[in-house]
């Protein structure tokens, strides 16, 4: 091994190998490579990132999964109300991979001024609620906080502020039917603490966040009458095994569907980018090996004479494809260092710089968004190689099939 391995080491070193007719050939082949990892690279991480993004705004406004009353047809205003005195509240104990349960309700209504009116689904929300994902969307003011007494603090979507011209510190009228029977009705006056934009108009042009408390009197509900539970959980593609489980746990009065469920048109669509994913990898992954063997061609027909001397000391004719082998894995490894440090360059620019934006009626996030994580790289760039080299295992046979006599004289 050490004698082949010493071989390839001079051919790559060697003056007359950098200035030979298959140097062109060979840096082409390296750039296949280099530009093959970059096109991967941005592909997983962009589609990862945009996976990853929509799946947490649907998750924000919804739970990953949805318990509530069987009869409630899982909509965005809450009739029926369940007790909150259930065993897997506040903490889901009987189940693994649940990391927080939280209370809603919400109720639909009309926020009017003295020159608009919107419809909107004012949601209601607890001291439990987690409010991580509406850090990142905040663009205007605070939080609401309702751990404390009953406030009319209210958080509205950037789209309903502007197309009722409200801003930061306004006071809103909001208007609500108070039940079946009495048709009069109801309003509420709430101060806008806060102003969001998640990028995902079908939920910023509905929902308003605002204490739980108001929809419990507005429905004459209970202190522990609630809407809804909503579910968070620790990894999303176990979302059906753990919705599954989180259905047959809970009481027979009660019914569950997971956000997959719920939505179901949105996350077939973002489905859709795995096999576009694995269509890209494999024509990049060709693309490169088909360059690389063409390089190997080229070095054999151009090292004829040095095969047939091998040979004609001895060598195996495994001993001198290893020769050829060694020095393609060099090649591959040049073009992957490469593609690598401009991938992931191009990559740190998008997610810290936001230089490519997207349009969020179409794709839910206005920037492209990028995910990047070791393990996913690590295993492109195995995979990449091993199977770079695997393809070069066919072409490298050649060598088995030169004669010596004939290789020395050949010119």
């Amino acid at each position: 091994m050490n004698f082949e391995f010493f071989i390839a080491q001079r051919i790559i070193a060697s003056k007359d190998y950098k200035s030979s007719i298959s140097a062109p050939i060979i840096k082409i082949a390296i750039t296949a490579i280099v530009l093959s990892i970059i096109m991967m690279l941005v592909s997983i991480a962009t589609t990862f990132g945009l996976q990853k993004k929509i799946r947490e705004k649907v998750s924000a406004f919804n739970g990953d999964i949805i318990i509530s009353n069987f009869d409630t047809n899982f909509s965005n205003d809450s009739q029926n109300p369940i007790s909150k005195n259930q065993d897997f509240y506040p903490t889901f104990k009987s189940i693994d991979g649940i990391k927080h349960v939280q209370v809603t309700a919400s109720k639909g209504g009309v926020i009017r001024t003295e020159t608009d009116f919107e419809g909107v689904v004012v949601k209601g929300v607890g001291e439990d609620y987690d409010w991580e994902y509406f850090k990142d969307y905040l663009v205007e003011g605070k939080l609401p906080d309702f751990t404390g007494d009953l406030n009319e603090d209210i958080l509205i979507s950037e789209y309903l502020a502007n197309r009722l011209h409200l801003k930061l510190g306004d006071k809103v009228t909001t208007f609500f039917l108070n039940d079946e029977v009495s048709k009069t009705p109801r309003s509420r006056g709430f101060d806008i603490v806060g102003i969001y934009n998640s990028g995902f108009q079908q939920f910023d042009e509905q929902f308003v966040l605002t204490d739980i408390r108001h929809i419990q009197r507005l429905n004459k509900w209970e202190k522990d009458q609630v809407g809804a539970f909503e579910v968070f959980v620790n990894d999303f593609d176990q979302i059906v095994p753990i919705g599954n489980a989180v259905y047959n746990e809970t009481g027979s009065t009660l019914d569950t569907q997971t956000i997959r469920q719920k939505y179901a048109s949105i996350f077939e669509w973002i489905d859709l980018f795995d096999f576009n994913i694995a269509l890209i990898i494999g024509i990049m992954i060709l693309v490169a090996g088909i360059n690389m063997i063409t390089a190997l061609l080229v070095l054999i027909l151009e090292r004829t004479q040095m095969i047939g001397i091998l040979k004609a000391l001895g060598s195996s004719d495994w001993s001198v494809r290893k020769i050829f082998l060694y020095n393609a894995m060099y090649l591959i490894g040049v073009g992957l260092f490469w593609g690598n440090v401009i991938g992931i360059g191009l990559l740190l620019i998008q997610k810290y710089g936001k230089v490519f934006k997207l349009n969020p009626d179409t794709y839910y996030v206005n920037e492209a968004p990028v995910y990047l994580h070791w393990d996913y790289i690590l295993i492109l760039n195995a995979g990449t190689f091993l199977l770079c080299l695997l393809m070069l295992l066919i072409p490298s046979f050649i060598i088995s099939k030169i004669s010596p006599v004939r290789a020395i004289r050949f010119e």
